[in-house]
Protein backbone atom coordinates (compact mmCIF):
# COMPACT_ATOMS: atom_id res chain seq x y z
CA UNK A 1 0.00 0.00 0.00
CA UNK A 2 1.50 3.18 -0.74
CA UNK A 3 1.58 6.30 1.57
CA UNK A 4 -1.62 7.90 -0.32
CA UNK A 5 -3.52 4.90 0.03
CA UNK A 6 -2.87 4.63 3.51
CA UNK A 7 -3.55 8.66 4.00
CA UNK A 8 -6.57 7.79 2.40
CA UNK A 9 -7.75 4.58 4.09
CA UNK A 10 -6.93 6.06 7.71
CA UNK A 11 -9.32 9.43 6.70
CA UNK A 12 -11.83 6.32 5.79
CA UNK A 13 -11.59 4.72 9.28
CA UNK A 14 -12.09 8.23 10.85
CA UNK A 15 -14.46 9.35 8.91
CA UNK A 16 -16.72 6.09 9.65
CA UNK A 17 -15.97 6.46 13.10
CA UNK A 18 -17.43 10.05 13.30
CA UNK A 19 -20.25 8.61 11.74
CA UNK A 20 -21.31 6.30 14.35
CA UNK A 21 -21.22 8.65 17.33
CA UNK A 22 -17.52 8.68 18.10
CA UNK A 23 -17.73 12.02 18.63
CA UNK A 24 -18.26 14.86 21.37
CA UNK A 25 -21.94 14.12 21.72
CA UNK A 26 -23.23 11.71 24.70
CA UNK A 27 -23.80 8.35 24.00
CA UNK A 28 -25.50 5.53 26.01
CA UNK A 29 -25.53 1.71 24.91
CA UNK A 30 -29.57 1.93 25.91
CA UNK A 31 -30.73 4.24 23.23
CA UNK A 32 -32.90 2.56 20.65
CA UNK A 33 -32.30 3.26 16.77
CA UNK A 34 -35.53 5.64 16.80
CA UNK A 35 -34.13 7.58 19.95
CA UNK A 36 -30.85 8.07 17.94
CA UNK A 37 -32.38 9.34 15.15
CA UNK A 38 -34.75 11.79 17.27
CA UNK A 39 -31.01 12.37 19.29
CA UNK A 40 -29.70 13.50 16.22
CA UNK A 41 -32.48 15.96 15.01
CA UNK A 42 -32.63 17.60 18.48
CA UNK A 43 -28.97 18.40 18.29
CA UNK A 44 -29.11 20.13 14.73
CA UNK A 45 -31.77 22.56 16.28
CA UNK A 46 -30.10 22.95 19.52
CA UNK A 47 -26.05 23.04 18.99
CA UNK A 48 -26.13 26.88 18.73
CA UNK A 49 -26.82 26.81 22.22
CA UNK A 50 -23.90 25.58 23.68
CA UNK A 51 -22.97 29.27 23.46
CA UNK A 52 -25.63 30.73 26.19
CA UNK A 53 -25.74 34.14 24.57
CA UNK A 54 -27.78 32.20 21.34
CA UNK A 55 -29.67 30.33 24.03
CA UNK A 56 -30.91 33.80 25.04
CA UNK A 57 -31.56 35.23 21.57
CA UNK A 58 -33.73 32.39 21.11
CA UNK A 59 -36.02 33.60 23.92
CA UNK A 60 -34.62 30.96 26.76
CA UNK A 61 -34.10 33.88 28.72
CA UNK A 62 -36.18 33.37 32.02
CA UNK A 63 -33.61 31.50 34.34
CA UNK A 64 -36.81 29.15 36.02
CA UNK A 65 -34.30 27.69 39.05
CA UNK A 66 -31.29 28.13 40.98
CA UNK A 67 -28.57 25.60 40.17
CA UNK A 68 -30.53 22.14 41.11
CA UNK A 69 -28.24 19.40 42.97
CA UNK A 70 -28.92 16.42 45.03
CA UNK A 71 -27.34 13.53 46.33
CA UNK A 72 -27.94 11.89 42.87
CA UNK A 73 -26.67 14.43 41.44
CA UNK A 74 -27.32 17.57 39.17
CA UNK A 75 -29.08 19.04 36.70
CA UNK A 76 -27.81 22.66 36.63
CA UNK A 77 -29.80 25.63 36.16
CA UNK A 78 -33.16 25.62 33.69
CA UNK A 79 -33.58 28.73 30.98
CA UNK A 80 -37.10 28.48 29.92
CA UNK A 81 -38.68 29.86 26.73
CA UNK A 82 -42.09 30.65 28.16
CA UNK A 83 -43.55 30.56 24.93
CA UNK A 84 -42.85 26.79 24.18
CA UNK A 85 -44.51 25.92 27.39
CA UNK A 86 -48.09 24.72 26.83
CA UNK A 87 -50.27 21.77 26.22
CA UNK A 88 -47.80 20.31 23.44
CA UNK A 89 -44.99 18.14 23.01
CA UNK A 90 -42.74 19.26 20.23
CA UNK A 91 -39.03 17.83 19.77
CA UNK A 92 -37.64 20.40 18.12
CA UNK A 93 -39.18 22.84 20.23
CA UNK A 94 -37.66 22.24 24.14
CA UNK A 95 -39.06 24.17 26.36
CA UNK A 96 -36.21 24.59 28.81
CA UNK A 97 -32.33 24.37 28.30
CA UNK A 98 -29.88 23.03 31.42
CA UNK A 99 -26.79 24.94 32.06
CA UNK A 100 -23.84 23.98 34.03
CA UNK A 101 -22.30 26.88 36.21
CA UNK A 102 -18.44 26.66 35.59
CA UNK A 103 -15.85 28.27 37.50
CA UNK A 104 -15.04 31.10 35.78
CA UNK A 105 -18.63 32.02 35.57
CA UNK A 106 -19.40 31.06 32.40
CA UNK A 107 -22.34 28.46 31.90
CA UNK A 108 -22.22 24.82 29.78
CA UNK A 109 -25.02 23.33 27.79
CA UNK A 110 -25.77 20.28 29.70
CA UNK A 111 -29.10 19.18 28.37
CA UNK A 112 -32.84 19.69 28.00
CA UNK A 113 -35.83 19.17 29.98
CA UNK A 114 -39.50 19.04 28.42
CA UNK A 115 -41.84 20.31 29.73
CA UNK A 116 -46.19 20.30 30.08
CA UNK A 117 -48.58 21.62 32.66
CA UNK A 118 -49.60 18.99 34.36
CA UNK A 119 -53.06 21.09 34.16
CA UNK A 120 -53.02 21.46 30.62
CA UNK A 121 -52.79 17.39 30.08
CA UNK A 122 -54.88 14.97 32.40
CA UNK A 123 -52.38 12.09 30.34
CA UNK A 124 -48.34 12.16 30.38
CA UNK A 125 -47.43 13.53 26.72
CA UNK A 126 -44.08 11.38 24.96
CA UNK A 127 -41.33 12.27 23.15
CA UNK A 128 -38.22 9.64 22.33
CA UNK A 129 -40.73 6.76 22.52
CA UNK A 130 -40.98 7.18 26.17
CA UNK A 131 -43.70 9.16 28.37
CA UNK A 132 -42.84 11.80 30.53
CA UNK A 133 -43.24 11.37 34.62
CA UNK A 134 -44.90 13.91 37.18
CA UNK A 135 -42.83 16.31 38.44
CA UNK A 136 -45.25 16.76 41.74
CA UNK A 137 -43.41 19.89 43.07
CA UNK A 138 -43.18 21.93 39.97
CA UNK A 139 -46.70 20.57 38.82
CA UNK A 140 -45.23 19.45 35.22
CA UNK A 141 -45.04 16.37 33.51
CA UNK A 142 -41.45 16.33 32.55
CA UNK A 143 -38.35 14.33 30.28
CA UNK A 144 -34.82 14.67 30.78
CA UNK A 145 -32.48 14.84 27.85
CA UNK A 146 -28.76 14.63 28.70
CA UNK A 147 -27.80 15.58 25.15
CA UNK A 148 -24.76 17.18 25.96
CA UNK A 149 -23.08 15.25 28.78
CA UNK A 150 -22.85 11.81 29.09
CA UNK A 151 -25.15 10.33 31.75
CA UNK A 152 -23.96 7.50 33.82
CA UNK A 153 -28.11 7.02 34.83
CA UNK A 154 -28.82 6.80 31.35
CA UNK A 155 -29.69 9.56 28.57
CA UNK A 156 -33.34 10.18 29.78
CA UNK A 157 -32.79 10.30 33.79
CA UNK A 158 -33.79 13.21 35.58
CA UNK A 159 -30.71 13.82 37.73
CA UNK A 160 -27.10 13.31 36.42
CA UNK A 161 -24.01 12.29 38.94
CA UNK A 162 -21.59 14.54 36.38
CA UNK A 163 -23.78 17.59 36.98
CA UNK A 164 -22.37 19.86 39.45
CA UNK A 165 -23.49 23.68 41.12
CA UNK A 166 -20.32 23.74 43.50
CA UNK A 167 -19.29 26.94 41.07
CA UNK A 168 -22.92 28.67 41.47
CA UNK A 169 -22.76 31.43 43.00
Amino acid sequence: MTRSNKTTGAAAVFLALSLVGCGDSPTDPGVTPDQQADLKTLRSVTAAYTDFSKAQAAGYTERLTDCMADATGGMGYHYGKLANIDASARLTEPEILMYEPQKDGSLQFVGIEYVVPLSASATPPSLFGLQYHKNEAFQLWVLHVWAYRDNPSGMFSDWNPTVSCAAAK
